[in-house]
């Protein structure tokens, strides 16, 4: 019997783990790099380990150190949650070693599963050794771990060999196995994976399906069960070759089976995660069940029911990024001030209110999650509940997974892998609110209408000034005898936290809170703008600033002062948050400054280097 869980992990699955734990009777152990001192994940569990560095490669990826802290702390069994080690058969191995129990399948499945060309080989399939132009486009893959880390899509031959740099790089940092493959891309279709789950005494579930085709970067955004669309023949085909897959290894435990359905209907083998997923939850919901307390009872010997759970309903997940998907979903830093969302959903995170949010892990604030009788309830009630929801800190993908769901090719479940290519710009159209800076000011202004005296004139207009979505809003109010007033508006109540304003006859309520400069009223994030606004700094054409905080992981191949160079031109690549951002000449013309070398830290917005224009 399980007394005492180590998760090898940190953030939401972490929390998420530790829930069912706590439900269980089950005491929990933590570990936390220096980075992750504070976080959540450290704060909720029972007892909490250091592990001395702030990199996943000092800390979370050090599978010695973390048995060594699983025995320190007197568990007897540690759970990988997913990353990380979690597909790492030495790492089970150690454990095991150790005299723990290890909550996933056995270090042989891991082997021949984890690492796709070796699963592939054992499907039958094999990835493309050498590439030609009638091949394009092609996928690079890492063999290790999954996530969408070391992937890349290539389209022109002459870019394979970088991507591949770049997709080892990437595998290396985020698995500690730089091992990548190629394999044929398929346009247009769709990913789809089947949840399994198995004993150790011959039982194998396969609870159902999940559609994750609305990816970005071949990170998984939305996903729901079962996939819509799909005929019983085809649904019941993809079930039966995820229970062939498991019974091949000797599966134990829950893994998934992934595939990429083209558009004529034929399902690909892509790979099997012998791991639990980020989208469990979807799963959990439709068939009422908790698959981490599953593992737990599969780890300590107990058989599985004779047949699965039947599936009711529908579950769609969509996952809460800290990232501005405007521009190349740059990772975003800062304090996490508010998250908050309906009692409707479910909300699985590794942040509360005031947490701060670092560059040294994935940007996945949490997973909201709605379950519902049909698919389009199941829709409208996790847009609902994320368009009410309340985030306030760095920029978000919110309002992008709010479009999306109701999209029409969502909506009517014609979607595909190429969903954000084709539809990103209109998705990401800023819509600001044109009374959210009037509300703001009308908000700040509380208090300060009252009048010492009685005073004949009207007072002179009061002005305020606030920039949203890159523009500068100057908004007017006065503090009139009857309270405060705006041209165009009727004011019916304003104070600190709450302003109602009247336009062409309908009310609305615009809720207020404000932390230091930044304003939130609604869903629209405002930044208060000084009276007099301080002179700036104008940086010379052809300037590249860092568009977030990371580490200068690469520059150029010969790259110098005076070189020329042409537009769109890699100089440098940063890495934030596990993954590696290109930065790219935006002119024609001479470097004319390089400020930074490979391993330094920078800060957004600082100077990297500057191309003179031709």
């Amino acid at each position: 019997m399980i007394t005492s869980v180590l998760v090898a992990n940190r953030g939401e699955i972490a929390c998420r783990i530790f829930r069912t734990c706590r439900e269980l009777g089950i005491r929990t152990v933590a570990v936390h790099s220096d980075a992750d001192e504070n976080a959540l994940h450290a704060r909720v569990a029972d007892a909490a380990v250091r592990l001395p560095g702030a990199t996943p490669t000092e800390t979370y990826l050090r599978g010695e150190l973390i048995v060594k802290a699983a025995v320190a702390a007197g568990a007897d069994a540690v759970h990988p949650g997913y990353g990380f080690l979690s597909e790492n058969a030495d790492f089970a191995r150690a454990v095991l070693d150790a005299g723990l129990v290890w909550i996933g399948p056995p270090p042989g499945a891991i082997e021949a599963m984890a690492s796709k060309t070796r699963a592939k080989e054992l499907m039958g399939l094999e990835p493309l050794k050498e590439v030609t132009e009638a091949d394009l486009p092609v996928l690079v893959k890492a063999a290790a771990g999954g996530g969408g880390r070391g992937m890349r899509v290539v389209r022109e031959l002459a870019a394979l060999d970088e991507e591949l740099t770049a997709a080892r790089a990437e595998a290396l940092s985020a698995f500690g196995d730089g091992e990548v493959f190629v394999e044929p891309y398929v346009e247009g279709g769709r990913h789809v994976e089947v949840q399994v789950l198995a004993d150790t005494h011959g039982a194998v579930w396969a609870l159902g399906t999940r559609d994750c085709s609305l990816q970005r970067r071949h990170q998984k955004v939305i996903e729901e069960a079962p996939a819509p669309g799909l005929s019983e023949e085809l649904a019941e085909e993809l079930g039966e070759l995820a229970v062939r897959a498991a019974r091949a290894v000797a599966y134990e435990g829950a893994g998934t089976v992934e595939f990429l359905v083209s558009p004529d209907g034929k399902a690909h083998f892509l790979e099997m995660n012998t791991r639990l997923q980020v989208e469990h939850p979807v799963t959990e919901a439709v068939f009422g069940v908790d698959l981490v307390a599953l593992q737990i009872a599969v780890a300590e010997g107990r058989p599985l029911e004779t047949d699965p759970p039947r599936a009711r309903g529908h579950a769609i997940e969509a996952r809460l990024y800290a990232e501005d998907p405007a521009h190349d979903w740059t990772p975003q830093t800062g304090t996490l001030y508010r998250l908050a969302v309906p009692d409707s959903v479910r909300l699985d995170t590794g942040y509360t209110d005031g947490d701060d949010i670092g560059v040294h892990y994935d940007p996945m604030l949490a997973k909201v999650v709605a379950h519902a009788p049909t698919r389009a309830d199941a829709v409208r009630r996790l847009s609902g509940a994320l368009e009410s929801a309340v985030v306030h800190g760095p920029v978000t993908n919110r309002d992008l997974l709010v479009r999306s769901l109701r999209h029409k090719e969502f909506t009517t479940a014609h979607m595909d892998t190429g969903f954000y290519d084709r539809h990103l710009t209109s998705l990401t159209e800023r819509t600001p609110d044109p009374h959210a800076p009037l509300a703001a000011a009308l908000a700040d202004a509380h208090g300060r209408s009252r009048f010492g005296g009685w005073r004949n004139l009207p007072s002179q207009p009061q002005t305020r000034r606030y920039a949203t979505a890159g523009e500068e809003h100057e908004v007017h109010y006065r503090h009139t005898r009857e309270g405060l007033s705006a041209d165009g508006v009727r004011v019916v109540h304003a104070d600190a936290g709450l302003v109602v304003l009247e336009v062409d006859g309908v009310r609305r309520k615009f809720e207020v809170a404000r932390y230091g400069d930044q304003v939130y009223v609604n869903t629209t994030a405002l930044t208060a703008l000084p009276r007099f606004p301080l002179p700036t700094t104008q940086l010379a054409p052809g300037s590249l600033v860092a568009p977030m905080p990371g580490t200068v992981v690469k520059v150029a191949e010969g790259l110098t002062v005076g070189a020329t160079v042409q537009a769109g031109d890699p100089l440098l690549w940063l890495e934030a948050m596990k993954m590696q951002h290109k930065i790219t000449a935006p002119v024609t013309g001479t470097l004319s400054e390089l400020r930074v070398v490979p391993g330094q830290q920078v800060e957004p917005g600082s100077l990297l280097a500057v191309v003179q224009p031709t």
